[in-house]
């Protein structure tokens, strides 16, 4: 759920059977990304991610349609995945959310971003978020946040912005004594998963919704900081909490910059 100000990557529109059509060459990066990720993912990701991929059944070897991901969803949570530009406000980005929709930017990487790219693709969004989409507890977590920046004033879309990028974007999870990764930004990048779960630099924290709130991040360099989940029931109890005096709350604190790597993140 970037947001970004430019990108170097065309939106691909659909037909008008609805369909949108890829390269060889694009299928072929769906395919090798797959290739890449699926071993990574398996050993890495928390069980109900691996679960949920299951569930979706994605094709290994070519770019999966929104409309036939969206069929499997709504069967499961309710959800569908719509096809949008790489960049949507923040605003309509909630909106889709209240509504059930998951957005889905149409490209996909290049080979030269093959390992790590800023922008939020196809296989980010499909494979990333498709197998949290199967889950009760990431959709209504999803839909109430959409829900509350929907009933406050834009200033506090950034702040909510924050409580979405550090669970369902780049969260980490309890499993039994473990702790691994959940968020689709992890299982959708080869060299960041490998980073959340190898690096020493890492900092793991506790999920801390004041805490969470006064953390900028940055979207052009691998996270330096990832908030864990107890388990995914915590999602309820952050959206159960009064999130807008929260915000107001860290916003009289003002946001922390001790990490080096985040002096640059607004």
């Amino acid at each position: 759920m970037e947001r970004y100000t430019s990108t170097q990557y065309q939106a691909k529109k659909p037909n008008a059977n609805g369909i949108i059509e890829y390269s060889e060459g694009e299928n072929n990066v769906w395919r090798d990304l797959y290739q890449a990720q699926i071993g990574l993912v398996n050993r890495h990701m928390a069980k109900k991610f691996v679960e949920g991929l299951a569930i979706i059944d994605l094709p290994k070897q070519r770019i999966p349609q929104c409309g036939e991901v969206s069929e499997r969803l709504q069967k499961i949570t309710g959800w569908q995945v719509v096809p949008v530009p790489a960049l949507i406000a923040y605003d309509r980005f909630f909106s889709m959310l209240a509504n059930k929709q998951f957005p889905a930017a149409s490209f996909i990487r290049t080979q030269e971003d093959f390992w790590y790219v800023k922008e939020p693709d196809i296989f980010h969004e499909i494979f990333g978020h498709g197998p949290l989409l199967t889950l009760p507890q990431i959709t209504q977590f999803s839909q109430k946040l959409g829900e509350l920046a929907l009933s406050v004033d834009s200033s506090f879309h950034v702040w909510l912005a924050r409580i979405y990028w550090f669970t369902v974007e780049f969260g980490m999870i309890r499993q039994g004594d473990d702790i691994v990764p959940l968020g689709s930004g992890l299982a959708s990048s080869p060299s960041e998963l490998l980073h959340a779960v190898e690096s020493k630099d890492v900092l793991l924290r506790p999920f801390e919704l004041i805490e969470v709130l006064r953390t900028p991040y940055r979207i052009d360099i691998k996270q330096p900081i990832y908030y864990v989940l107890e388990d995914l029931d915590q999602l309820q109890s952050i959206t159960d909490s009064d999130i807008i005096s929260a915000i107001k709350y860290a916003q009289s604190l003002g946001l922390k910059t001790a990490h080096p790597e985040l002096k640059k993140a607004s």
